[in-house]
């Protein structure tokens, strides 16, 4: 993959490169048009699927479903284990969303969570490039259709996306390009990345974006500039964060190759930077509102502040929990958490990423791709050298440029992300080489096997969720809900957010105080995961954690009045559950009302109290 306007036939791993290059070479509109030329237009306007491409297409979607054939038997119910939250968060917003078009509301936004303050939805990664479109199937069949939907076509097309990518313009094979296209798609990343963030999983767009990228360095006209604008807005939409890690990751491996091959810098950059600039363009216009309200909005924020994130060096050389590898030959848990094993290449593979650079060492697509998976790879380490949770003290290049513009907020653990398609295009152009040099065949097979087999990803686990109360599905919180808030006991966090799930099943009927977002934090509008909390959503949630009843001071009882105003409630509901004895006596203490039962669930009606004052 280059920039580069043509190529001269040289070494074997080049050759490929030069019969691309001589396929995307733009015709001259100096001379009259002769057969040849329209025959070749011909063939250009006429879809270039190959049997090949549909075997291909098939086999990822068929191993997609199989990663996912846990959440596929219960499609509407069923939760993956190793979410954690996310799950309820991501089906809120494609809920929310399809809500959003039958109500006419603006999707950017809403107070259905947080209340009053509300939430800044384009903030949150709210993917409305997958949740409109997909708007009617979430009315139809429920968000967690969707979601098993959304994961599943990503991880296919992704896969398939790569694999297009590198057939057009890395390698005469299409095995080898299937080869880079199923590790680009199933690498470990993405599978732990399917448990609970669509957002890195949906990426087929990012392949497409190189693709015109690389065309306008080989001369294409105006068109290819306005259809990489669009897919930039539409990458935007799907989210941002990919986006920048492709495109550093992109900036990187462009660096290395001119860095082997300077006299093509020059003509590349004549060629692409007008058609760039105009890209950069109608990318702005389409997405200027949506990122003003990013940015702007309300309840926009500066950056969050993730603290130490990078990865443990063990997470580069082990095998992922999610793999065959990790079943048979488990490592040191090094992992952020169990949908953050962004690395996790496992030695194997990298000994043969090794082996393959070594190989092709005259190729400077290869030399590239082998400097820029050394350079995502350290990035990821973040800022100081972690190995087996021991810190070496040693620092890394992440502390000199993690509080850049744009960076400030990216979890570096994620830059081993943009080592997946660096490796994927070494493995591509080895088995390429292979295939023509058939004494290497069998044992390149072999190493490669060897390398991807302990990877292979076994189905993500999934369970059955418990239904939600009958209070909330049977519509008896209409007897309780005017115009304010409906609180939970204790309120929706990130460590439970189960009233995002009770609130879709109630037809978004009434807004939620507290939630699971991202939103501002204090005047300089730093981030956190969930809202700013107020001192009873505080109480209660230490009082679920702790399973103590704390002694309720007059204090408490006047802040708890105070922040039932403020989220202008009408009911507290605390819902069956393991601490539900301690948290109901802490309610009765904190209001002086012992409450009642109604359906399956205890209920404090305030709206008299909060009535008071106003």
């Amino acid at each position: 993959m280059t920039l580069t306007p043509g190529h001269t036939a040289g070494t074997a791993p080049d050759r490929a490169e030069h019969d691309n290059a001589v396929d995307q070479a733009p015709i001259s509109t100096t001379t009259a048009p002769d057969a040849s030329r329209l025959r070749t237009v011909g063939r250009r306007l006429r879809p270039r699927l190959t049997r090949p491409d549909v075997a291909a297409a098939v086999g990822f979607t068929a191993l997609a479903v199989f990663v996912l054939s846990r959440q596929w038997r219960s499609p509407a119910t069923g939760y993956l284990v190793d979410s954690g939250q996310d799950q309820r968060m991501w089906e809120w917003f494609f809920a929310v969303a399809a809500r959003s078009i039958t109500h006419l509301d603006n999707p950017l936004g809403t107070v259905l969570q947080n209340y009053p303050q509300g939430v800044n939805l384009m903030a949150n990664t709210a993917m409305f490039g997958v949740s409109i479109p997909l708007a009617p199937v979430t009315l139809l069949f429920g968000p967690t259709v969707t979601w098993t939907l959304v994961l599943t076509a990503g991880l296919a097309g992704t896969a398939f996306a790569w694999y297009w990518l590198l057939a057009r313009y890395a390698v005469q094979s299409r095995a080898a390009a299937a080869v880079g296209g199923l590790f680009c798609g199933f690498a470990p990343a993405m599978i732990s990345h399917a448990n609970g963030h669509p957002n890195f999983v949906v990426l087929a767009l990012l392949p497409l974006i190189l693709g015109c990228v690389i065309r306008l360095g080989r001369g294409a006209g105006p068109r290819t500039a306005v259809v990489l604008g669009l897919l930039v807005a539409a990458q935007i939409a799907l989210g941002e964060e990919p986006l920048l890690i492709t495109a550093l990751t992109f900036a990187v491996f462009t660096a290395c190759y001119f860095a082997f091959r300077p006299r093509l810098a020059a003509p590349a950059a004549r060629n692409a930077v007008r058609p760039l600039l105009l890209a950069a363009a109608i990318a702005v216009v389409l997405t200027a509102a949506p990122l003003w309200w990013q940015f702007f909005g309300p309840q926009s924020y500066h950056a969050i502040d993730h603290g130490l994130m990078g990865n443990d060096l063990k997470a580069v050389l082990q095998f992922p929990t999610q793999s065959l590898g990790g079943h048979t030959n488990p490592g040191q848990d090094v992992a952020i958490n169990p949908t953050e094993q962004n690395a996790y290449f496992g030695w194997p593979l990298l000994a043969v990423v090794v082996s393959a650079a070594a190989w092709l060492r005259r190729s400077p697509v290869a030399r590239a791709a082998s400097a820029t998976t050394a350079v995502m790879i350290v990035l990821s380490l973040g800022s100081r050298l972690m190995i087996g949770r021991s810190d070496t003290g040693i620092e890394l290049p992440w502390k000199w440029i993690a509080n850049l513009p744009l960076l400030e907020s990216v979890l570096e653990t994620r830059f081993a992300m943009g080592a997946v398609p660096a490796i994927a295009l070494l493995l591509a152009l080895a088995t390429d080489r292979a295939l023509r040099e058939r004494a290497a065949l069998i044992p390149w097979c072999l190493g490669l096997l060897l390398a991807l087999l302990p990877l292979a990803p076994a189905p993500l686990q999934a369970i059955d969720r418990s239904a939600a109360p009958k209070f909330f599905t049977d519509g008896t919180w209409r007897d309780y809900v005017d115009s304010g808030s409906l609180v939970t006991v204790p309120l929706p966090r990130p460590e439970d957010a189960r009233a995002l799930t009770w609130q879709i099943d109630a037809d978004f009927g009434f807004p939620l105080a507290g939630g699971y977002f991202v939103g501002p934090v204090g005047p300089e509008k730093k981030a956190k995961y969930g809202p700013d909390d107020r001192p009873t959503a505080s109480v209660l949630a230490q009082t679920q954690k702790t399973g103590i009843a704390p002694e309720i001071t007059d204090a408490m009882r006047a802040q708890a009045v105070t922040d039932l105003k403020f989220w202008q409630a009408d009911v507290l509901v605390l819902p069956r559950g393991p601490k539900e004895q301690v948290l109901r006596q802490t309610v009765q203490a904190l209001l002086g009302d012992p409450g009642h039962r109604a359906d399956d669930v205890w209920v404090w009606d305030v709206r008299a109290l909060v009535a008071v004052g106003r």
